[in-house]
């Protein structure tokens, strides 16, 4: 859980020229032949007891296809475990249909008195759109499902076919300086998925579109800080400073609501060609997105296992509230298995292969970012009043490393067996709850940190905390109020650059991140947030949100930029307990923004008809603070005390008011 470091650009434009067979290949032995019949052999056995497998119990095909975590079923679901009305659920999400399904199941069967007349539509709705469809073209739906049965155990195959699009508008104004911006996405959506008996799911999901999400260049910041040069032993070339470039949001979006659709590079429209990979759709920009996922599910989805690259959520709390790996977190391949053995207990584990950032290039960008991710998380249930969640997680530039590989193995201390070298943290969620009144949570993540006097204010300690009430509300259908506070410490998710085994010289980015965006919570470091939200679903189509967020962030550029505020930050390998500059002192130690954030939402399903509308607005309130000494003079940041802080609008840090609105409609999805 140590800080390492980084390479000049310029060293990156190397070229390897291809190899070619010296010799020609020798002669193939003549007992090659009968070792091929073989292994011929030997495969036509492996596969009869595949698809044995496959057969056992196959009276009907169950769909475990995973169910897309922006899917209003699992706010459903969380009330429904709230309210004490279905079993626990895991805390690894997305779920699968047959895991959504079952649990409607359970829902529907759980009294005419616990559910409203309006909750009980919702979940036949949500069943119905979760079923597979009726063979053959279903206009209704946008699909075309086929199934048909193999071999004389009838093993169930299907097939299913569905289009979709997604239109979306946005603007915002900001009235002190008179300016107007626009945004915009287009998506066409193709998915194929189906059944492989009655065990095995397949699924592609394709996306192409246009975009278009203007942000603004706010300046420059130091990974470091300014002067920054390493001494002692510390000299070795590896810990040098950057100076990175530091954007806005997308001005049309409420802040770190925006969760970019495409993969890799975006194709600007006016400048198509060999080097048009850019990162980021300024103008208008063709990009797209290929996921896909193989499941089983077994022992009636008591062990499930996967291959795929989607989003994901691991914890009790609720969804998009995990430090760890949340939600808001883009998408990357990886293997996972989650076993049950009993109702009260719950193995998961996940390894997965990340994604580089667009920053230099589609050469040079991508290879300091070659990581790995591994994350095991053991869930224990006490009834439907404790949940108790223990994550080991690593982040790791690719090698073969068993260690890390093994779901059996605990990745903490697997970096003790193989070498200081990556990125390691440890984690805990506890969730209290009494069935029908509500719940209360905590969670920690731990980067860094030393158990020593004044650790508080040290830069290594590098947590996050959440602590959270969830109460349903007996208004409408479905409703609950959540408040919650997050706190993200300076250099949180972050990590030194360092050469790495296998990587030659090359400083390797290890920081908690994928495509740039933050693995765990969307907070960047040194932050925090109070949260208030309201949602609740007043009739059988319709779904609203009201929320007001207080956030307040270090400035990550600027004269006034504290360290350890942005994703990219790394932390002096020296002096982490003694060196002033690296004690922290949140507000107190530079300058910070504070943002107000008053948004509502809905989503309406036109009844009868393919077609969903949504919708969002609110206002953006925005400041900043710097601190000041006994004379009034304003202090530099970093100076290792905390001073007095207030309000400030200037031409570097201005005080706006954004008027944020964003609509769109959704066909066949």
């Amino acid at each position: 859980m140590g800080k390492r470091a980084g390479i000049h650009p310029a060293e990156f434009f190397r070229f390897y020229p291809g190899t070619r067979l010296a010799t020609p290949l020798p002669p193939v032995p003549v007992d090659l032949h009968r070792r091929l019949r073989y292994n011929h052999q030997m495969k036509q056995i492996i596969l009869a007891v595949f698809l044995l497998a496959f057969s056992i119990g196959a009276v009907s095909a169950q769909t475990h296809t995973a169910v897309n975590l922006d899917s209003r079923i699992y706010h459903i679901l969380e009330q429904a475990e709230m309210r004490g009305l279905i079993s626990p659920l895991s805390g690894v999400r997305p779920y699968t249909r047959s895991v959504v399904i079952r649990a409607i199941n359970e829902l529907l069967n759980s009294g005419s008195s616990a559910l409203r007349l309006t909750e009980r539509l919702i979940l036949e709705d949500h069943l119905a759109r979760l079923s597979p469809p009726q063979p053959g073209l279903d206009w209704s739906r946008g699909t075309f499902f086929a199934e048909t049965e193999i071999g004389d155990s009838g093993i169930p195959l299907t097939f299913n076919f569905n289009v979709g699009m997604d239109f979306e508008f946005s603007s915002a104004f900001i009235p002190g300086f008179g300016e107007t911006h626009r945004g915009g996405e287009i998506w066409i959506n193709v998915d194929m998925s189906g059944d492989i008996g009655r065990n095995v799911s397949y699924g592609f999901y394709t996306q192409g579109g246009l975009v278009m999400q203007p942000r603004r260049f706010l300046g420059w910041y130091n990974t470091y800080y300014e002067g920054f040069e390493a001494e002692g032993h510390w000299a070795t070339g590896e810990f040098v400073n950057r100076l990175v470039s530091v954007y806005s949001g997308p001005l049309t979006q409420f802040p770190f609501a925006y969760r970019g659709r495409w993969d890799g590079s975006i194709f600007p429209l006016d400048r198509i060609g060999p080097s048009g990979f850019y990162g980021w759709p300024q103008d208008l920009s063709g990009g797209y997105s290929l996921q896909a996922e193989l499941t089983a599910s077994f022992l009636e989805d008591r062990l499930i296992m996967r291959l795929g690259r989607h989003r994901r959520e691991w914890g009790s709390m609720p969804l998009g509230s995990a430090l760890t790996l949340s939600s808001g977190a883009r998408p990357f391949l990886a293997v996972e298995a989650e076993f049950s053995p009993v109702p009260w207990l719950r193995l998961s584990s996940l390894t997965g292969v990340l994604e580089y950032e667009n920053v230099h290039g589609i050469d040079v960008s991508a290879m300091t970012n070659q990581n790995a991710f591994s994350i095991a998380m053991l869930q224990l249930r006490f009834r439907n009043i404790l949940f108790l969640d223990i994550i080991d997680a690593a982040i790791w530039p690719r090698r073969f490393e068993l260690g890390y590989l093994s779901p059996i193995s605990v990745n903490f201390f697997t970096q003790n067996n193989v070498g200081y070298f990556d990125n390691m943290a440890l984690a805990a969620n506890l969730r209290l709850q009494y069935p029908g009144i509500g719940n209360a949570w905590v969670s920690l993540f731990v980067d860094e940190m030393s158990l020593e006097r004044d650790m508080g204010n040290l830069s290594r300690t590098m947590i996050a905390y959440q602590a959270g009430v969830n109460v349903p509300l007996p208004v409408f259908a479905f409703s609950s109020l959540r408040f919650s506070y997050t706190k993200i410490n300076p250099f949180t998710y972050t990590h030194t650059r360092q050469r790495k085994p296998w990587h030659g010289d090359l400083l390797m980015e290890t920081g908690w991140t994928n495509h740039g965006v933050a693995l765990g919570h969307y907070l960047p470091p040194n932050s925090d947030q109070f949260l208030l939200k309201f949602t609740t679903m007043p009739t059988r189509n319709l779904s609203t949100v009201f929320q007001y967020r207080m956030i307040r962030r270090g400035a990550n550029f600027g004269s006034g930029a504290v360290m350890g505020s942005d994703l990219r930050s790394e932390l002096s390998p020296a002096g982490r307990s003694s060196d002033p500059r690296l004690r922290r002192y949140f507000l107190r130690d530079g300058a910070y923004q504070w943002m107000h954030v008053v948004r509502a939402s809905a989503d309406w399903q036109l009844p009868s008809l393919p077609v969903s509308l949504f919708g969002e607005a609110g206002v953006v309130f925005s400041y900043f603070t710097n601190t000041f000494d006994e004379d009034g003079n304003v202090v530099s940041p970093n100076s290792g005390r905390p001073f007095s802080f207030s309000r400030i609008n200037t031409p570097e840090y201005p005080t706006s008011t954004t008027v944020i609105a964003r609509i769109g409609f959704r066909v066949f999805r």
